[in-house]
């Protein structure tokens, strides 16, 4: 069989090219979390904020990521500004993915988790049976290139898959969330010291690098009360933009990233096979390790379904509904009222996974208004939080319950006058 090196020098000239990724350095790690923060931030700030809608911006960022792409795959090197420009639009575009099947067509978390990585494993089984090799040291044919790009999108997807089912799961805050992707993180670096597989490790790395970025995000966007930091979404995205834009003109004008000419016999074929399925096992130890701690804070009481809960102390006093809503912008509780009525008239309908996709624009809304609205009445502000919180329990219920619904959504626009 022949080498992945016989395989290269066979290859006429003219369908090589320089290597146009970067070199896997700390710089990269960094920036591949500050783009995953980034696009994950400013996508809700568009559909959000904005008022855009889940489809309709998922269907701008998929123009804009065909534009991207085209101009990467159009380069002849690796262009920093190029090459992460067309990640954080894959991170957008993959995340949208993801919300689209959780969201609009109600697809569960753990289906949609199995089938990402399903559609990664057929896209590294046939990238491998086609090249052999998997490596980011390689991207220098047209094809690997080709399916080095489809496998970044997916893990995002992937990512974003399992980073929302284990929130599902677990009920941790923002802040506490962070904490399991940068201890996976860890694990790997260790791993790969100690003779992983290099390629393995990077892609792990990879995938994990994305519920980081989007817990990070969400924790420095989300509301104190949530356990957040309060900064909301376009504050979060302005502050990783520049960041990104930082490291990109860094990276620019020090080249410390570009992938150098290798010799034919890469380092990565000389390493210890031995150690190498050694630390295979030791995957499969912190994958066993990981499975186990999330059952074990899947059966705890939920931190976040706790912290949602201390709301009644204050919320128990009812409020009419002109002492709920007089302290706020008639345009804010407008907005809110309009929301709680959709999703109530797709509930009507029977469509029970655009109601869940449309009550998560109520959330969004209302995280976003915070900063305005608790201030102005602390009192009206935790009365409506808790009425809302109701809703979205019953309508993300595992076993949605249609009575308990309505009579959420009918409550809360009544508190909304």
């Amino acid at each position: 069989m022949a080498t992945t090196t016989e395989r290269l020098s066979a290859t006429p000239d003219a369908r090589r090219m320089l290597n146009k990724v970067p070199e896997v350095t700390i710089w990269f790690w960094v920036i591949k979390i500050l783009c995953t923060t980034v696009g994950e931030s400013f996508a809700d700030w568009i559909n959000m904020t904005l008022g855009v809608g889940l489809i309709n911006t998922s269907l701008i960022f998929t123009a804009v990521l065909a534009g991207a792409l085209g101009w990467q795959l159009g380069t002849k090197r690796y262009v920093p500004f190029v090459y992460w420009l067309t990640v954080v639009v894959l991170s957008v575009t993959g995340t949208l993915y993801t919300d689209i099947l959780t969201d609009s067509q109600g697809v569960p978390l753990a289906v949609s988790s199995s089938a990402f990585a399903g559609v990664l494993a057929v896209v590294f089984g046939i990238w491998y049976a086609r090249e052999r090799t998997l490596s980011i040291h390689s991207i220098v044919t047209r094809p690997r290139e080709l399916f080095y790009w489809l496998a970044v999108l997916v893990t995002f997807a992937l990512g974003t898959a399992t980073g929302d089912w284990t929130l599902e799961l677990t009920g941790w805050t923002p802040g506490v969330s962070v904490l399991l992707p940068l201890g996976l993180i860890a694990a790997i670096v260790v791993g790969s010291r100690l003779g992983a597989s290099p390629v393995l490790s990077f892609w792990l790395a990879y995938i994990l690098t994305r519920p980081l970025g989007a817990n990070l995000g969400d924790w420095l966007a989300s509301p104190g009360s949530d356990g957040g930091l309060g900064l909301g979404t376009a504050v979060t995205s302005v502050v990783f933009l520049v960041a990104i834009l930082a490291t990109v003109l860094y990276l620019t004008g020090s080249r410390s990233d570009v992938i150098e000419a290798r010799n034919a016999a890469p380092a990565a074929r000389a390493a210890n096979r031995v150690r190498e399925r050694i630390m295979l096992g030791y995957y499969a130890v912190v994958a066993v390790a990981t499975a186990a701690l999330l059952v074990w804070a899947h059966q705890q009481p939920h931190a976040a379904v706790a912290g949602e809960g201390d709301a009644p102390a204050a919320a128990s006093v009812p409020l009419s509904p002109e002492q709920a809503t007089s302290s706020f912008p008639p345009a804010e509780i407008a907005k809110f009222r309009t929301i709680a009525a959709d999703t109530l008239a797709k509930l009507d309908a029977g469509n029970q996974a655009a109601a869940t996709a449309r009550v998560t624009d109520l959330e969004k809304a209302w995280d976003d208004a915070q900063p305005t609205l608790e201030p102005a009445n602390g009192q009206a502000w935790t009365f409506l939080d808790g009425e809302i919180d109701h809703v979205l329990k019953a309508l993300r219920a595992t076993n949605p319950n249609r009575a308990t619904e309505t009579t959420a959504l009918d409550t809360l626009l009544a508190s909304l006058g």
